[in-house]
């Protein structure tokens, strides 16, 4: 479908599809089998300006909006999903800063993440607050004019590698949601280390890490907004990164349901390509329409954010729903139209459906967005009363 792109919103589309064709793609099954974490291709991003396309042009970035980082990490997800969270867990942990960092902090920290100088990652996630980010047991105390952090975060993306953090910690446990803070902890701060790597099913190009905080002192000026407000930081955080789960999951299904289609017209059974028989032009015809379907409601919600709609809580979980089931079903779907072939690590749908299932677990597990989902539609019903 024609979308009516503006010529920027179609530069940024078509400099996306060709680094993802001429630097992830040759490279993927390597990056994918030795876990090896894809820093060539994030130099050529941060050549290419793609770090700072969401970011305000007074801190050094393009200016514009949601919908474009959509489009780039939709086309990096059609190549290898493991390079696209490296990329849009960087902007995942940039939105803190953007929503509600200081100008201080925005001027200091902004105008190298454009530049794609330095990395950044989102520490919520810990062993008991994962979907229940409300269960946050890591703490900071204030100590004078530093706050003191303790506690472990748990599968953090591009932990190791990226330099600056955005940490949602405790600074008064009585307070249930309402005592938790937000901060902002840079790489070589003493009593802040990390884990191993974690050895994933799929997504195996992104490093996950565990981020380990052992009496790490950090500048009262490093909070993030107010004390108390940590939970707003994170949800509103979530609200806005969610449409990029979905272009991830838009992504790797048109990756997979292409590496299909060219399958099915090449292999031949009972004397015609397999593509001639109806059983698999169904389920590509399904496959098509699924995804169509998800990319249309991931750029309509992703728009809808970017117009400063004030609450997009249902809309984004939405998106991030239906297009990361789509992935997960296209992808298992093609390693069927493919069959024997599929299966096996000659062909990319094997690692596509191995990634795709992650999409349906971060950022708030699938059943979680429909509880999202759920209760925005309790308040809606009331609100009518």
């Amino acid at each position: 479908m024609d979308y009516f792109f503006s010529e920027e919103q179609l530069m940024i589309r078509d400099l996306a599809r060709q680094i993802a064709d001429e630097k992830v793609l040759p490279v993927r099954a390597e990056l994918d089998e030795n876990e090896k974490f894809p820093w060539d291709i994030v130099r050529t991003l941060a050549q290419s300006d793609f770090f700072g396309i969401y970011i305000p042009e007074e801190y050094g970035g393009m200016g514009l909006g949601g919908f474009e980082l959509t489009l780039a990490i939709e086309e990096l997800s059609r190549a290898c999903l493991g390079v696209s969270t490296t990329y849009a867990a960087n902007a995942l942990g940039t939105y803190p800063l953007m929503l509600y960092g200081s100008e201080e902090q925005k001027k200091k920290f902004l105008p190298d993440i454009a530049a794609g100088k330095r990395l950044v990652a989102f520490g919520l996630t810990e062993a008991s607050a994962g979907s229940d980010a409300a269960g946050v047991q890591t703490t900071a105390t204030l100590d004078g004019n530093e706050y003191i952090l303790n506690g472990t975060k748990q599968w953090i993306t591009n932990g190791g590698e990226a330099e600056i953090y955005t940490i949602i910690a405790m600074t008064d446990r009585n307070k249930g949601p309402r005592g938790a803070s937000a901060f902002v902890v840079e790489k070589d701060t003493p009593g802040f280390s990390f884990g191993k790597k974690e050895n994933k099913l799929g997504i195996r190009a992104s490093v996950t890490r565990e981020l380990v905080f052992d009496n790490c002192r950090i500048p009262k000026e490093n909070l993030i907004g107010r004390q108390g407000m940590g939970f707003i930081v994170a949800m509103k955080t979530l609200d806005k990164s969610r449409t990029g789960v979905g272009a991830q999951g838009v992504g790797v299904a048109q990756g997979a349901f292409e590496a299909a289609t060219a399958y099915a017209k090449e292999r031949h059974q009972f004397g015609a390509p397999v593509i001639s028989f109806q059983a698999v032009q169904h389920m590509l015809a399904d496959m098509a329409t699924e995804i169509e379907a998800a990319r249309a409601l991931v750029y309509a919600v992703t728009k809808y954010i970017d117009n400063d709609a004030k609450d997009v809580s249902k809309e984004s979980a939405m998106a991030k729903l239906f297009a990361t089931d789509v992935a997960m079903k296209v992808t298992v779907d093609a390693v069927q139209v493919m069959g024997g072939s599929g299966y096996m690590k000659e062909y990319p749908v094997e690692k596509m459906m191995r990634d795709a299932k992650i999409l349906q677990i971060y950022e708030g597990t699938n059943q979680i967005q429909r509880n999202v989902i759920g209760q925005a539609l309790i308040k809606e019903t009331a609100k009518k009363k």
